[in-house]
């Protein structure tokens, strides 16, 4: 009961302002706890409530472009970070293209006979040939990606 007093003293006393304050005061008295507009006695205690309305702190537009900086700022930070995290997967590619190519011709420097080596020889070329075109398959992926990532940087920026 006293806190429905207070809640309705609350959002009813100058409905329409943006802040509304209430001044209340408590007595104590024998039976109960009286709550008032008024002073009810010499040892009433004063109480000020101060509200503001909700609809009052809506952002401005000010704010939204302020989020709408930080999104766009957040957006081309990760592109940056993928366009990098691209660029070293390029890399990581052709060191292993490379070590594979430098492992087929250790194959083909190794002691071994003249018909051995023909074939030993023919089999590099075909491992060579085959690793060299999983390279470019997977370079000219990653190149597209890396394109795609910079063309929206460059709209971003």
């Amino acid at each position: 009961m006293k806190l429905t007093f207070l809640l309705c003293l609350f959002f009813f006393a100058n409905i329409g302002n943006t802040k509304t304050t209430v001044t209340y005061y408590k007595c104590m008295t024998d039976k109960s706890t009286i709550f008032s507009q008024h002073p009810c006695s010499n040892s009433a205690q004063q109480y000020t409530l101060t509200h503001s309305d909700p609809q009052a702190n809506v952002p401005s537009e000010q704010h939204f472009k302020t989020l709408n900086q930080l999104e766009r700022k957040q957006i081309i930070r990760n592109l940056k970070h993928a366009l990098r995290a691209k660029k070293q997967h390029a890399a990581i590619l052709g060191r292993k293209r490379d070590e594979a190519a430098r492992k087929q011709q250790r194959r083909v420097t190794r002691l071994m006979d003249d018909d051995r080596r023909k074939a030993t020889v023919k089999d590099v070329k075909k491992q060579l040939k085959s690793i060299n075109k999983d390279y470019l398959q997977k370079v000219k992926v990653l190149n597209k990606e890396i394109a795609q990532i910079e063309k929206k940087l460059k709209r971003l920026e």
